[in-house]
C-alpha cells in the first residue's frame, strides 16, 4: 500500500477523465451512428484484438490463440492508443474528429494501423494478436477503422481484477492501479463502456470470462474459435508447449496447464473490502 501511494504521487492518475472519455464514447457511437457507417474503413480481417482490464487473463486468452497455426501472437502494440492520441489533439477527445469523418479517411486510419503494426510481424500467419489491454476506451475507433477485425474482451471477477492490479507493479502506463479507489473506478468505467458496446452492437466483441477458461477449456476454445471463424485445433489446448516470448506479468503462468489454484486469491482480503453494489455473478 505505501509503495502504490509513492508511486502515485509520482505518476498522478485523475479517474475523472477516463469516465469523461467513456462518456464521449457512449454519446458518439450509437447504432445509428454505427449502422450508418457500416463497411467503411480498412476491410482487413488480419487484426484480433484481445481487450480489457490487465490480470484478467488477456495474455492467457493470446497463449491460447498463438497457439492456433492461422494466427500469429505479438504483444501490446502502441499503435491503436498512437493514432487516438493524434486524433484527439491537446484535449485528447477524439470523438467530434471521428463524428465528421468520412470513408476514405476511416479507411486510412486503418490502414495506417496495419502499417505501423507490420513491424511486429514475424510470420506469414494470416492474422495477427493485438493484446494492449488499455484498448477497451478505443472499441468504437476500432470498429470505425477496421469493421472486420476482431474484438475480445478478457473478463474477470470483479474484485479478483482489482486486487490484483493492486497488487502488480506495472513498468508503465497503469497509473490507475496505486489507489483501490482509482482501481474500482476504472473498472466501473471499463464495464460500462463495454455494456455499452454490448448493446449497440450486439455480437461485435465477444467476452471470454477467465473463470469459464480455467473451468471448462476446451468449450471455452472452441467458442472463442467459432468466433474468430477459425476451425479447432488442438494445440491451442497444449497452449504451454508453445514456444514464444511473452512480456507481461503473466509471463511465467502460461507456460503452465491451466491450474484453479488462483481463483479466489482475492477472498483472503474480503474481510477488508467494502462489496455493496457488487453483481453477485462473478461472470458479468
Amino acid at each position: 500500500g505505501e509503495g502504490n501511494r509513492l508511486r502515485l504521487q509520482q505518476e498522478p492518475y485523475d479517474p475523472a477523465k477516463t469516465t469523461r472519455a467513456v462518456e464521449r464514447n457512449m454519446t458518439l457511437f450509437t447504432r445509428e451512428f454505427l449502422d450508418e457507417r457500416a463497411g467503411q474503413g480498412c476491410p482487413s480481417f488480419d487484426p484480433i484484438f484481445v481487450l480489457g482490464m490487465p490480470r484478467a487473463g488477456s495474455t492467457l486468452i493470446e497463449q491460447i490463440l498463438s497457439s492456433h497455426p492461422q494466427i500469429e501472437g505479438t504483444h501490446e502494440l502502441p499503435e491503436i492508443q498512437m493514432i487516438a492520441t493524434r486524433l484527439g489533439g491537446e484535449d485528447k477527445d477524439y470523438c467530434q474528429r471521428l463524428s465528421t469523418a468520412g470513408p476514405a479517411e476511416l479507411a486510412a486510419l486503418g490502414e495506417e494501423y496495419l502499417d505501423r503494426t507490420r513491424q511486429h510481424r514475424k510470420t506469414d500467419r494470416p492474422f495477427f494478436i493485438d493484446k494492449m489491454p488499455n484498448n477497451w476506451l478505443h472499441v468504437g475507433l476500432i470498429r470505425l477503422i477496421l469493421p472486420n477485425a476482431k474484438i475480445i474482451d478478457a473478463r474477470r471477477h470483479p474484485l479478483a481484477t482489482c486486487i490484483a492490479n493492486f497488487r502488480q507493479h506495472f513498468a508503465r502506463g497503469q497509473n490507475f492501479s496505486y489507489s483501490l479507489e482509482h482501481v474500482g473506478l476504472y473498472y466501473r468505467d471499463y464495464a460500462r463502456l463495454m455494456e455499452h458496446f454490448g448493446a449497440v452492437a450486439p455480437g461485435a466483441v465477444h467476452r471470454v470470462h477467465y473463470e469459464l477458461m480455467v473451468e471448462d477449456t476446451e468449450a471455452q476454445v472452441r467458442s472463442l474459435l467459432d468466433f474468430l471463424g477459425l476451425p479447432f485445433d488442438p494445440a491451442c489446448l497444449r497452449f504451454h508447449e508453445t514456444e514464444r516470448a511473452v512480456r507481461t506479468a503473466s509471463s511465467e503462468q502460461v507456460r503452465q496447464p491451466i491450474f484453479r489454484e488462483g481463483l479466489d486469491h482475492w477472498r483472503r482480503y474480503s474481510d477488508w473490502i467494502p462489496t455493496q453494489g457488487l453483481p453477485s455473478n462473478k461472470y458479468v
